[in-house]
């Protein structure tokens, strides 16, 4: 069963994120307290523990859980395959998936950092459907 492994925030953009022990998902805002909630598509990012280790695979084995920016660090669920327009249960929340992957324009501080970035290839975005809180070991349910 697919679960949520950590929750990050951070309070700019374009930083890696901080694990925190819980969070409370605001409807179509995102994470309270984090940088890139508001109203617009991308209020939650989501990025595989599986894709992490690819990275850290290539040498670069001190990165955790919001290294790469990501709010809600998964395990056991292909992220990246979803349709657009998914529905997932996450703990107490509902989110859709708005866009897979992203464009980046200019080389972030964790591009510098880590010498790659998997997240514009296999990260995810969602919108925040229904609030609540969600904690690390949450399942994660495709609808």
């Amino acid at each position: 069963m697919p679960s949520v492994v950590a929750i990050n925030i951070s309070t700019k953009k374009g930083v890696a994120k901080q694990s925190i022990s819980e969070a409370n998902f605001v409807e179509n805002f995102g994470i309270e307290g984090d940088a890139h909630g508001g109203n617009w598509h991308r209020q939650v990012s989501l990025l595989g523990q599986e894709s992490i280790d690819k990275i850290k695979a290539m040498g670069m084995d001190d990165l955790d859980s919001g290294s790469f920016a990501e709010n809600i660090t998964t395990e056991g669920i292909e992220l990246y395959s979803l349709p657009i327009g998914t529905k997932l249960a996450i703990g107490e929340t509902l989110h859709e998936v708005t866009q897979i992957g992203k464009e980046c324009h200019q080389r972030c501080a964790i591009f510098h950092t880590v010498g790659d970035c998997v997240m514009p290839r296999e990260g995810i975005f969602t919108k925040v459907l229904k609030a609540g809180k969600v904690v690390p070991g949450d399942k994660i349910e495709i609808l």
